[in-house]
């Protein structure tokens, strides 16, 4: 009898549960396991004890009669064994996953819970007020919002919609365009009253130009009339990681900020703020498009879809930026 058999046979003798009563939770945890590097973690994003992921890997050892985790120095990693599983475990999972899409489809109803990711500020303001609604008109959905400027993992974080920033839409994901997202060099009418506007991208070495630590490295790209790229060193005291408190910075005087357009526009329409250098093109990681990004099997989900949806109403034909005006919440 081999010892795969013979493990087999002792949880039998032993009185345990058949494997089908628990391989879908083990599986599971197994692959949070590895993708997360530790069983406390895969605790912590199952939403059980450390005592349970354990005892599910012992049973799933023992059923498979093969050890399929080893600690390095600092985190769980796959055996050879643990690698070959993983691999069927996530087809497996995949499937799973798909049949109850396809169950969900068949009832055509938007249902479960919703999980979007979006950037902090674009999210705040445009994504936010689009749930509301869509609780209203589906009684049976649940919506996640998760605002973040970090990258998420759309399989890992279980995300089902992300709207990204992107110049390059992930390759494993479908990805559809929402809007054009531009940005400007803007600052308040208060500082340029007092040093004057730049009239040139060679100028702004005499101006404070406020750093956004997120994606500028301490620089500025911009891309003049002639398509020649320049990088400045931004020259101001004030760095700042949040677009909002960039907004903020800018409004108070206290240097130029390259702004997207959605967020400076009903500044500028107010009179709070004002354009320089138009011809003056920045140039971001983020590139000039906003996009849905879904892994494919979240093509024909009726939650993803309404969704889907209730951006194009709002962003198409023309976004709600460029129609002037402040933003409102359902507008």
């Amino acid at each position: 009898m081999t010892e795969r058999s013979t493990a087999s046979s002792s949880l039998r003798a032993a009185g345990a549960a058949p494997p089908e009563a628990f391989w879908l939770p083990s599986w599971h945890a197994f692959v949070k396991t590895v993708e997360l590097g530790s069983m406390a973690a895969c605790a912590r994003a199952l939403d059980c004890t450390r005592a349970q992921v354990s005892r599910q890997m012992a049973e799933l050892e023992a059923h498979l009669g093969a050890r399929l985790l080893e600690r390095s120095t600092r985190r769980l990693r796959p055996t050879p064994d643990g690698e070959v599983f993983l691999q069927h475990a996530r087809q497996a999972l995949d499937s799973v996953a798909a049949t109850h899409i396809a169950l969900g489809q068949q009832a055509g109803r938007p249902q479960g819970v919703l999980r979007v990711s979006a950037t902090i500020t674009f999210g705040r303001i445009y994504v936010a007020p689009l749930l509301p609604p869509l609780l209203a008109a589906h009684p049976q959905l649940v919506c996640e919002l998760i605002l973040t400027d970090q990258l998420v993992d759309l399989v890992q974080d279980q995300i089902d919609l992300a709207l990204r920033m992107t110049r390059s839409p992930p390759q494993d994901a479908v990805a559809r365009r929402i809007a054009a997202i531009g940005r400007a060099v803007f600052a308040a009418p208060a500082y340029l009253a007092a040093h004057g506007a730049p009239a040139s991208v060679a100028e702004l070495a005499r101006h404070q130009t406020l750093s956004y630590l997120l994606t500028d490295d301490d620089h500025w790209r911009l891309q003049d009339a002639d398509g020649a790229e320049h990088r400045l060193p931004a020259s101001s005291r004030l760095r700042l990681n949040s677009t909002d408190a960039l907004l903020d910075a800018a409004l108070a005087g206290l240097g130029l900020a390259i702004l997207p357009i959605y967020l400076a526009a009903p500044h500028v329409a107010a009179g709070r703020l004002q354009a320089v250098l138009p011809q003056a093109q920045p140039v971001t990681p983020h590139g000039n498009a906003i996009y849905a990004c879904y892994t494919p099997s979240r093509v024909r989900s009726p939650k993803v879809r309404v969704l889907l949806d209730a951006l194009r109403a709002r962003f198409e034909p023309v976004p709600p930026w460029e129609r002037g005006g402040e933003p409102r919440n359902g507008s």
